[in-house]
């Protein structure tokens, strides 16, 4: 079983920062693109940024300037610092992550429990 646990969540007010992380754990043999997301009441859940296994990166418009995605490898852990947070920025952040759990296996998609992120304005 793999397991996707975030922390870092919390209360912040407009224009402060968070950090939030994602470990993984459980059978692992290959971790590829490591991602986070977002979802609000009503709406989908929609990308705010992923890093591949070699380090690329890509940013929804909206935190491009203000978010940084970053891994370490070694520890199967994805971070999410979050600077210059806004009111629009609340909602409940997932981690996601695209892994096998054996060398023959196929990539299989995971994600965390969810961690609240609310900005006050």
């Amino acid at each position: 079983q793999v397991q996707l646990v975030e922390s870092g969540g919390g209360l912040v007010q407009a224009g402060g920062s968070l950090r939030l992380s994602c470990a993984a754990s459980g059978s692992i043999f290959s971790i590829g693109a490591m991602g986070w997301y977002r979802q609000t009441p009503g709406k989908q859940r929609e990308l705010v940024a992923v890093i591949t296994g070699g380090g690329t990166t890509n940013y929804a418009d909206s935190v491009k300037g203000r978010f940084t995605i970053s891994r370490d490898n070694a520890k199967n852990t994805v971070f999410l610092q979050m600077n210059s947070l806004k009111p629009e920025d609340t909602a409940v952040y997932y981690c996601n992550a695209i892994l096998k759990s054996a060398g023959w296996g196929a990539w299989n998609n995971y994600w965390g429990q969810g961690t609240q992120v609310t900005v006050s304005s």
